[in-house]
Formats: structure tokens, sequence, C-alpha cells
């Protein structure tokens, strides 16, 4: 899979990667811009490209039968979303139970055009004292960026002014919803 992810990815698409994939074995990623459902279909070919397990999380009722299963062969893990379980600690709890885990997540939270980030991902990467990496989805450039790790700072502010601006320029599949 790995070979014919790279021929389609290169080859028949004539896509670049820009960077590697660090050597982490926890990370949170965050993936910008998110504006169509190709995105998730572009992810699971990189996965594949850079022969790399990568991680997300949904609610617990995604992963019961008859489909739960498939959900977990594509790197899905349940999250318990109870009152008395935030998403937050819930996930930075998943870190700790794992040896390997790289979660990638769209901070937009949305396809649509967003003029801010959800923050969920700075605070799970801080409870869980992993690196965030920047993944920038390029459809202008075809190209797809990938950050070195990023480990989140007491300065909110400007850790976030040094993440968005990896993503500068990135247009997405739907240009008009480009972050």
């Amino acid at each position: 899979m790995h070979t014919l992810a790279k021929f389609i990815y290169f080859k028949i698409m004539g896509w670049r990667l820009i960077g590697s994939f660090p050597e982490v074995k926890k990370c949170v990623i965050i993936v910008v811009p998110h504006t169509s459902w190709v995105d998730f279909f572009m992810g699971l070919l990189v996965r594949r490209v850079l022969n790399e397990e990568i991680n997300y999380i949904g609610k617990k009722g995604l992963f019961k039968p008859p489909f739960g299963w498939y959900f977990r062969w594509m790197g899905g893990t349940p999250i318990d979303r109870t009152k008395n379980m935030d998403t937050v600690s819930a996930t930075a709890k998943l870190f700790q139970e794992k040896q390997q885990f790289r979660l990638a997540l769209s901070p937009e939270g949305t396809r649509k055009k967003v003029t801010e980030w959800k923050t969920g991902f700075y605070y799970i990467a801080k409870a869980a004292n992993v690196p965030i990496v920047l993944v920038a989805f390029d459809f202008g450039e075809k190209q797809i960026k990938i950050s070195e790790p990023h480990f989140p700072t007491d300065n909110k502010e400007q850790d976030f002014i040094t993440y968005k601006s990896f993503y500068k320029g990135v247009l997405g599949k739907v240009p008009e919803n480009s972050f």
C-alpha cells in the first residue's frame, strides 16, 4: 500500500511533500485548512505515503457494531464524552494509556469558513505534555507541508501567532473557505 500510495500521490496527482514527519511517538497534529470532505481521504492517502500511524478520536457510539471495527482499523479511538469527563481530559488520558498516539485534528472544527480556531488541540497537547505538529493541505500549490514539532508554551497568544503563520497563503480544496 505504501508504494501504491506514493505512486498515486506523486505521479498521478502530481503533489509534493514539504518536510518530513517527525520521529515522535506521541503528538497532536493540526491539519489546516479543512474545507472539504476530500481532506479526510487526502489524509488517509498521505498517511500511507508517510507510512506512519496517525489517529483520530470519535464518540464512543461510532465504535459499536456494525461499523466500529472499521473506525478502529482506520486509526480511530473512542472517547468518553459524558458529563463527568471533558474531552480535553479524556483525550490527554489516551496519551497516557498508549505507547504511540498521534492525534490528528482540525482546529477549525468545520469545513465552513471560520475566523478563529477552536483551542482544544492546544490544551490537549499541554495536558498530555506532547508536541504539536502543523500540517498544511495546500491545494493551491499541490503540496502538503509538515512542520517540526512545537511544544506549547505558557504564552498561548504567541504560540498561535507561530502556528497561524505556518498556514499563511495556504489554500484548501474550497479556497473561499480557507483559513
